[in-house]
């Protein structure tokens, strides 16, 4: 078989810079396969995804993708570690990946990897200077940054690097291979021309932000510039169709309803929430009835709108900080969302090297054979992955039925 090439992607949505990556990505790995692993209905961002994850995956496949898979929830809206480890995992445990492919705005693999050391072995110096730095009442990734600056003394070359998105989690896949001792060869991509939530349309390139922004402005000629026609066609099917989910305002009153129903406890049980938070946001929930003054009201210097946003995610789905935890001891399943025929391939090949390995074709079928109480946390991740695509379908205009996990098809093409 030849080599393949992993990719941990949102696609939301599948864009030109997304394709340039893909092509670049399989350049350098020499590969003749691509396998992405890409977040479902939510986003690492505590978003929501701007189309379903069947229609994501279908994106991906007309890009050039051979084989799709879904990162299970409790991953896809975590922390860029947590992320980055439960991606990482699901690619090393099919047994077929060579390299891993990600973006960055860094200048070289190097300065990312010797950040990516500093992170996995957490030199006593480094953690003195994180501790001091986080007393200031800062949040965690400037007081990270500021760390990391310091320990490493070298302004000139790491001044920048952790205020990237794309920087960030590049670094956390580089630790989560030395976490796993993995042998999957790092390959990274210079983005260029435009970043990470830049609002800019460059020749034919722009941000997956600015691309969600066109749609909600419904400025579609600009959107066809820089998405392939595949996206374009499948994005106007679904704009069409009423099955576009513009934002988590779209679950506003979900979302202040479920906080109002929780009590402290529960609400300090939630991932991410310390240090007395647990008492804003209930007070918060409990005096407004909007969404951005909800979460301006939690936000501060120590809280970024992000984590909020995660945190309201949490709520919504019911994720808790012991399922978080144990999301994270467990090697996840690997839930196909489509293939191609070379896709085809590769699932009879990583079944070939890996027999024990969780895939699931069929929800229901995994399920009726892995509902016992050793396989719980496996179980209760899957039960999360239908139940945010239940709450996601409740964004769509029109339809907005249940249980799709269970008779939405895999998506298979030729």
């Amino acid at each position: 078989m030849g080599k393949v090439v992993g990719i941990i992607a949102e696609y939301n949505p599948f864009h030109n810079g997304h394709l340039y990556h893909l092509l670049q990505a399989k350049d350098l790995a020499q590969a003749d396969y691509v396998v992405a692993v890409i977040s479902g209905n939510f986003t690492q961002r505590g978003d929501t995804s701007i189309v379903d994850k069947w229609t994501k995956a279908y994106m991906a496949i007309c890009g050039g993708c051979d084989l799709v898979l879904e990162l299970p929830t409790v991953y896809s809206i975590s922390s860029a570690e947590n992320f980055a480890s439960g991606a990482v995992k699901i690619l090393d445990s099919l047994k077929i990946v060579d390299s891993i492919a990600f973006g960055a705005e860094a200048s070289d693999l190097a300065t990312l990897n010797n950040i990516a050391n500093v992170l996995y072995t957490e030199p006593r110096g480094y953690t003195n200077i994180l501790t001091h730095e986080l007393q200031k009442g800062i949040s965690f990734p400037s007081a990270r940054e500021n760390a990391i600056l310091m320990y490493l003394n070298d302004i000139k070359r790491y001044a920048n690097i952790l205020n990237s998105p794309n920087n960030i989690l590049a670094i956390e896949y580089l630790k989560a291979l030395k976490t796993q001792k993995s042998n999957m060869n790092p390959i990274m991509v210079k983005r260029s021309k435009v970043y990470y939530n830049d609002d800019r349309i460059v020749d034919d390139f722009a941000s997956a932000t600015a691309i969600r922004k066109l749609i909600k402005r419904r400025e579609y000629e600009d959107l066809r510039k820089v998405v392939p026609r595949s996206t374009y066609k499948i994005l106007s099917r679904q704009i069409r169709d009423g099955n576009i989910v513009l934002g988590l305002e779209n679950f506003e009153k979900e979302i202040i309803y479920t906080l109002r129903k929780m009590n402290i406890r529960e609400i300090a049980n939630l991932p991410d929430v310390s240090e007395g938070l647990e008492n804003l946001i209930k007070n918060s929930a409990d005096n407004c009835n909007d969404m951005s003054k909800l979460i301006a009201n939690i936000k501060s210097k120590r809280y970024t709108q992000t984590r909020i946003q995660r945190i309201l995610l949490y709520a919504l789905l019911g994720i808790d900080k012991k399922m978080m935890e144990d999301s994270k001891k467990v090697t996840p399943y690997v839930r196909v969302l489509g293939f191609t025929n070379k896709g085809k391939e590769l699932i009879s090949e990583i079944n070939k090297r890996n027999p024990k390995i969780n895939m699931i074709t069929s929800v229901k079928k995994f399920i009726e054979k892995n509902n016992k109480p050793s396989n719980r946390t496996i179980m209760q991740m899957l039960q999360k992955d239908i139940f945010a695509t239940d709450v996601y379908t409740l964004g769509f205009d029109f339809e907005s039925k249940a249980n799709l996990d269970f008779t939405n098809n895999m998506i298979i093409t030729n």
